[in-house]
């Protein structure tokens, strides 16, 4: 059936008078922020703590748009007789924003949650020299990084924290432990000092005791004098 001549027409004039009655809203940007979604991508924060400069992040960006530098240092064995180690340390951490898709694969490849989603996208430049921002920049966007959702409540707890839990636990245990220690060394101590103190008493009233006695026996008896002049 072919189409009615003047339909489009009249179809495109609905949509106007139906938006045409609807209310106006304007978005009062940059007075009023917009609400925005929790898993916004807008900007890359990084958690530098976390960082191992294992350079992953930056082989799997399809944009190279992420640059490193590290050099690594020699940590002293942490036993008498061990070996020592070599770490990397960072020394630069920055992406290029003008490059950037914001696919987020650096994100998920990384095996130590160095890396987060913020949605700070008020970044602008007016070079595009100035979109490379380095790691303190970086840094202070993880200061927007919406906390992550809660857990489902019949969810399996996250590995993560049932390590840092047992990690936790035994750290306590032993701080316990050494409490007790120290607290059944100060009562001995205390004991011991109370027996010494007992033991110089006794010894002290023995003294006493002996130079009474001796004392006594110096002495002559009340018959004496009277039989020696008789």
């Amino acid at each position: 059936m072919p189409p009615i001549p003047g339909s489009g027409l009249a179809k495109g004039l609905a949509v106007t008078l139906r938006t045409m009655t609807k209310r106006t809203v304007t978005a009062q940007y940059p007075d009023v922020q917009p609400e925005l979604p929790p898993r916004t991508r807008g900007v890359i924060g990084l958690f530098e703590e976390n960082c191992t400069v294992c350079m992953l992040c930056a082989r799997e960006c399809p944009d190279w748009c992420i640059y490193i530098d590290s050099h690594k240092e020699t940590v002293p064995p942490a036993a008498p007789g061990g070996r020592e180690r070599s770490r990397n340390v960072l020394d630069r951490f920055a992406i290029d924003f003008a490059l950037c898709m914001y696919c987020g694969i650096c994100i998920e490849v990384c095996p130590f949650d160095a890396l987060f989603w913020s949605p700070e996208f008020e970044y602008a430049e007016t070079d595009i020299h100035e979109l490379t921002h380095e790691r303190d920049k970086l840094r202070d966007w993880m200061w927007t990084v919406p906390e992550p959702p809660a857990l489902d409540p019949g969810s399996e707890e996250p590995k993560e924290f049932a390590a840092a839990r047992k990690t936790a636990d035994k750290l306590r245990a032993a701080e316990e432990a050494e409490a007790r220690q120290a607290a059944e060394a100060r009562q001995a101590a205390e004991d011991q000092a109370a027996e010494g103190r007992g033991a110089a008493e006794d010894q002290a009233a023995e003294g006493r005791g002996a130079a009474e006695d001796r004392g006594t026996e110096g002495r002559p008896g009340p018959g004496s004098d009277r039989g020696g002049q008789a």
